[in-house]
């Protein structure tokens, strides 16, 4: 793993529980993990489990005893580390969204394709897809419980960066994170849109903004402490992001992002109606699934509660008795599960590098039509 952060936990915790809950056909094994600072990875192996570490990912990508690549690095590095690790014939998760830009992005899915040729595997994580009641979302819609899909809202709330003071962290350059608030959470939206309706978005109409343009530089080095010191450098990526979008399927989307949603912490919501019901999802309420099935007697119609923990419900079969509930952790083990068993099956996993160059391409477009004025752009729809 290269990459020991607040990904890195997620993913090590992940690593470490999948084996010991579900009965997977090959048992992962932490060997090492990467980071440029000696002590703090050393720390990190220690805390998390990994047998050895490295401050070069070049040494670990080279290592014979390594078969899986995991990228938790900031998005400048994705694409370097994941090309050589395809090349190296190692199998490859890589954190979203994909890389910094399309054209890194498209390079990646390329290298995949090539690689996949020779048995060798790759996903990009967009955990959310791995939430129970998403999971069961999709499944509702797969089998028309709602229809033909009219519309997506589609909204990610947060608000750490409210403080002014809240220091520079990497999450707000552009050089090392591509995008603000759109490419951090609007990605998962985008995602969670395409996936759970089947439909791909073809064109945008964006407004982008910064509401606080400079901010304290880190007292850390890592930028990672939450402090900061007294010199301030310029904020270059967006904090909220707003978009309409159109489908190949005919349905119309509104989406927003944002850091500066006062009062909320990780309210990763999308709401999807159709001809015959609607659902909606709070990330706030993970183990929830509002479901509207438009069929029943409008006396007493309306939206239902579903408590998304019954054992024949995803993924759930290997957890608690229903009503016990699960976490965001869980998202992530329900990722391993799903990568270490397409790897061993010589499966493709999902989603693919493919399905992140779609989403790159999204978030490409609205930041052209941010750039436009909000003039509606069409998506890229090419694909290697």
């Amino acid at each position: 793993m290269v990459g020991h952060a607040f990904m890195g936990a997620a993913h090590s915790h992940a690593w470490r529980t999948a084996p010991r809950f579900f009965p997977l056909p090959l048992t992962p094994e932490l060997t090492a993990v990467c980071g440029r600072d000696e002590e703090r990875v050393s720390r990190a192996a220690r805390t998390y489990g990994w047998s050895s570490y490295e401050t070069d990912w070049r040494a670990l990508v080279e290592r014979d005893d390594i078969d899986v690549v995991d990228i938790c690095t900031p998005g400048d590095s994705h694409a370097e580390i994941a090309l050589a690790a395809l090349a190296a014939g190692k199998h490859v998760l890589c954190e979203k969204p994909l890389a910094n830009s399309v054209v890194q992005a498209e390079a990646m899915t390329e290298a995949a394709e090539r690689a996949r040729a020779a048995g060798v595997r790759s996903m990009v994580a967009f955990n959310y897809r791995r939430v129970p009641a998403l999971a069961l979302a999709r499944a509702l819609i797969e089998e028309g419980r709602l229809g033909r899909i009219h519309q997506v809202r589609a909204q990610y709330l947060q608000d750490w960066l409210v403080d002014p003071q809240f220091p520079l962290a990497w999450r707000l350059r552009k050089d090392k994170a591509g995008s603000g608030a759109l490419g951090d959470l609007g990605a998962h939206s985008i995602d969670a849109a395409q996936y759970l309706t089947g439909q791909r978005v073809t064109s945008v109409g964006a407004l982008l903004e910064t509401f606080v343009t400079e901010r304290p530089l880190p007292a850390s080095a890592s930028g990672l402490s939450g402090t900061a010191s007294a010199e301030t450098g310029p904020v270059t990526v967006d904090d909220a992001a707003l978009f309409t979008a159109r489908f190949d399927g005919g349905a119309i989307g509104v989406f927003e992002a944002t850091r500066f949603a006062t009062g909320h912490k990780n309210a990763m919501r999308i709401e999807i109606s159709g001809s015959a019901g609607s659902l909606a999802f709070d990330a706030e309420s993970m183990n929830e699934l509002a479901f509207h099935d438009r069929s029943e007697d409008p006396a007493t119609a309306g939206f239902r509660r579903i408590l998304v923990t019954e054992s024949t419900h995803p993924y759930l079969d290997a957890w608690w008795p229903p009503g016990h509930l699960i976490g965001y952790e869980h998202t992530f083990t329900h990722q391993v599960r799903d990568f270490v068993t397409a790897v061993a099956e010589g499966a493709d996993p999902q989603p693919s590098f493919a399905d992140g160059l779609r989403v790159q391409r999204v978030l490409a477009a609205v930041e052209s039509s941010a750039a436009a004025g909000g003039t509606h752009v069409p998506v890229d729809p090419r694909q290697p």
